[in-house]
């Protein structure tokens, strides 16, 4: 049964083309056909944040039948953000399809993703994807890989890894990069079978499944995900859980299923080598172990990286709260964040000094905007304060995580991205240009990438591209004051007219347009200066039956800047909180009144 089992997980960089490959497998594959109302592409990304960002969040699986060989496939985040999923389908999978992309090259996520693979010991087989791309360049991707395995410190066995060529989109492969010679995907399907080793295990020895991840069914509830390492289990068995932080309990499975196609299938057993969902497993957790009780096995800690940026969550306290949102108490929302850190090991949620505000921890800003993203479409209504990085005291030394920048930018706007990288306490590690483009590396506290984002887009006026990747601790830098900005704040509660905001608008740039509901204490715009103004947007022209001097003309108020929730939280200071609804996504001061604001700068002098 084992012998005709691979187990394989899909890792790239962003935007390397993993699941329009994962599509082409499936599509494929023997006796695979989509189902009544299945999307024809992308299919893994059946997430609707996914789908929209056009990158993988949630690590998935599928199952394909080869020639009588069944192939778990995993599809995985690219980003680094999501490194936990990564971390943990390594411990699930026998061997990985590193994609690369052939113009591009192995990019600042494919170090990181590769590195995980290499450190489980896995056969790695590189797939050069997108060779139908106009200006592909194989063998630069194929050395420069080779290079990255190099750096990784990869066993010879591991740098002596076999290529194939593809074009996912076309779903095309070949082991030379001829287009016109591919014919099919099959050259893949043949390496995973020929390259992935089968899974070890036998099904004489003691039951043993490490839980990688979950999964909720309507009708059989929690589901926990793995590979069982060891040993059968069958429906109805005891067995007992070891769980992840101590203990341990008897559980009967009251279900198994197995991995078919995109869906799921009822199995009676399953045998050593598979990955299987169980049901009936109770308070199962991520990183627990299932084992026999007559025959308890131990499991290794599933080790996963810690978080590097926190951000506090607390119940909406603005003039608008309840009235937008579906969950507003503070028991809703730390419930829902409780259950989120069930599936998301990587993520952390500790209790504050007051009761209504929770400090979240994740792996980087992206990790934690997609958490508020889900929980707002979900109806949930809470606001969030600006984030911080996460120190920590090594040796007697405080330390902060330090990320690994690579940037292209036109050469021309490479002065403007180096010297904002200078005010952030970036240093430069590499420089070199090719053709019009620059290629920079930089080195820089997490705390300088803070708010970077949208000043990179300004600054190369949307022509460049940014990756970073976590590079480790280093000693505390100097202060960084690099996103110090003033803000345009609403003088009293009412509706925007445009007679006051064309006055507001001398001031700075604005984030609301006439006719909108707005609160005292509430940003409105950013000012041109360092300094906060208060700025009365509520305010009307008194009609009367004198010509006024601006009669003649008319005057237009120009398009306000429409912020995204990315751009709040990047945007906001540490006096300021993003309040966050189904419907909106607003900017506020902590002490919305100049009083309570005074008040509050006297008590901390």
């Amino acid at each position: 049964m084992q012998q005709q089992i691979r187990n394989v997980a899909i890792i790239a960089h962003v935007d390397h083309g993993k699941t329009t490959l994962v599509d082409a497998l499936l599509k494929q594959s023997d006796a695979f056909s989509l189902k009544s109302g299945a999307e024809t592409e992308l299919i893994m990304d059946s997430n609707e944040l996914e789908r929209e960002r056009g990158i993988t969040i949630f690590s998935k699986n599928a199952a394909v039948s080869y020639r009588g060989t069944k192939i778990n496939i995993v599809d995985t985040p690219g980003h680094a953000d999501f490194g936990g999923e990564v971390e943990r389908i390594m411990q699930m999978v026998d061997g990985v399809l590193l994609l690369v992309d052939a113009k591009e090259g192995p990019m600042p996520q494919t170090k990181f993703v590769l590195g995980k693979a290499l450190q489980a010991g896995h056969r790695v087989i590189v797939v050069v994807n997108k060779i139908d791309k106009d200006g592909a360049r194989t063998d630069f991707a194929l050395n420069k890989t080779f290079d990255l395995f190099v750096e990784l410190g990869a066993t010879d066995e591991q740098a002596d890894f076999p290529v194939v060529y593809a074009a996912g989109a076309l779903g095309k492969a070949g082991l030379e990069a001829n287009l016109e010679s591919m014919k099919d995907i099959e050259p893949i399907f043949d390496l995973i079978v020929k390259e992935v080793p089968p899974p070890t295990g036998s099904p004489e020895d003691p039951l043993a499944m490490l839980v990688v991840n979950l999964a909720h069914d309507t009708f059989k509830g929690k589901l926990a995900i793995g590979k069982i390492m060891g040993g059968i289990v069958r429906r109805n068995q005891q067995v007992l859980l070891v769980k992840r932080e101590g203990g341990e309990a008897k559980v009967t499975v009251s279900a198994i299923t197995v991995f078919d196609g995109l869906g799921r299938a009822d199995v009676e057993i399953g045998y050593a080598g598979d990955i299987v969902a169980l049901a009936g497993l109770g308070t199962v957790s991520i990183g627990d172990g299932v084992t026999e009780p007559e025959r308890p096995q131990r499991f290794a800690e599933l080790a996963i990286e810690e978080p590097t940026v926190a951000v506090v969550f607390g119940v909406n306290s603005s003039p608008f709260a309840g009235k937008e949102g579906k969950f507003v108490t503070s028991r809703h929302i730390y419930d829902r964040l409780l259950k989120e850190v069930e599936t998301d090991v990587a993520l952390r949620v500790d209790q504050t000094a007051t009761p209504d505000a929770w400090t979240v921890s994740g792996r980087g800003e992206l990790h934690l905007t997609i958490l508020i993203e889900k929980m707002r479409r979900e109806g949930f209504e809470f606001q969030v304060g600006q984030p911080q990085v996460i120190t920590k005291v090594i040796d007697g030394t405080k330390m902060e995580p330090v990320e690994r920048l690579t940037v292209e930018v036109p050469e021309d706007k490479l002065g403007g991205v180096i010297e904002e990288m200078g005010k952030r306490r970036g240093t430069v590690v590499d420089l070199k240009v090719e053709g019009t483009s620059a290629f920079v590396e930089f080195t820089v506290p997490t705390r300088g990438l803070i708010g970077f984002r949208s000043r990179f887009t300004t600054l190369t006026k949307g022509q460049g591209i940014m990756h970073s990747l976590f590079e480790g601790y280093e000693p505390l830098a100097g202060d960084v004051n690099a996103n110090a900005h003033g803000s345009l704040v609403a003088h009293e509660s009412g509706t925007t007219r445009s007679y006051g905001l064309m006055a507001a608008e001398e001031r700075g740039e604005l984030f609301v347009g006439p006719g909108v509901a707005v609160y005292e204490g509430m940003v409105v715009g950013q000012n041109a200066k360092e300094q906060d103004l208060r700025v009365n947007v509520c305010k009307e022209k008194k009609l009367s039956n004198m010509r006024a001097k601006s009669d003649g003309g008319m005057e237009f108020l120009k398009v306000p800047r429409q912020m995204t929730l990315e751009d709040a939280i990047e945007y906001i200071g540490p006096d300021e909180l993003v309040e966050v609804t189904p419907e909106s996504v607003r900017i506020r001061k902590r002490y919305l009144t100049e009083i309570e604001e005074n008040r509050a700068k006297k008590a901390a002098q």
